[in-house]
């Protein structure tokens, strides 16, 4: 690990973001770590260092606008949007499914960047891209804080994470015993 991914990975501990235990995550899965990113963001002076470390690595890539699934990316959206002096839309369940409302359009050919928190398989990144082509606009790339599946969620687009780990998930009828002795938490996301 070098001295950047020990930043980031210092931030989400001193932050309280890099949570242990017992946990079922927005997929059904379990898993012994949780990344609550919602503690990290509330850190001002965290979520403008690490939206300028995401605006780093992702700078050679133009986008106009930033998009960023209702409610874990909202934070690290609209921060990636202020810092790159973007637009900042976001989208939100609709009979369970991602939709832009109050409004919110999006042009013919526009380039946006799709901002999340964590990204375990990429459902809700996927959605994003979706609003995005289906509205005429152009996938410029995906950012995430936090890469749960360590590459493993392909985007057809390019994607940069801050921090890519890779706990085990397991489902809740193959639990090893050390988790199923631990009380269970559903922290949200």
């Amino acid at each position: 690990m070098d001295s950047g991914q020990r930043e980031i990975l210092d931030i989400f501990t001193r932050t309280k973001a890099l949570l242990r235990g017992h946990f079922v995550l927005r997929s059904g899965l379990h898993s012994g770590h949780y990344f609550q990113c919602a503690r990290v963001c509330e850190n001002m002076p965290a979520v403008t260092r690490l939206a300028g470390l995401l605006l780093e690595k992702i700078a050679p890539l133009p986008f106009s606008t930033v998009l960023a699934p209702a409610m874990g990316g909202l934070v690290i959206g609209q921060e990636l949007a202020r810092q790159s002096g973007a637009r900042f839309l976001f989208a939100e369940k609709v009979d369970n499914r991602l939709e832009l409302r109050r409004g919110f359009t999006l042009a013919q050919g526009e380039r946006v960047l799709v901002a999340e928190d964590v990204v375990t398989r990429g459902g809700r990144v996927a959605e994003c891209l979706r609003i995005i082509r289906d509205a005429g606009a152009t996938p410029a790339a995906v950012a995430m804080l936090v890469d749960r599946a360590a590459g493993a969620a392909r985007f057809d687009v390019p994607a940069v994470s801050l921090l890519e780990l890779s706990f085990p998930t397991f489902p809740a009828d193959n639990l090893p015993p050390e988790l199923a002795a631990l009380p269970v938490e559903k922290p949200g996301s």
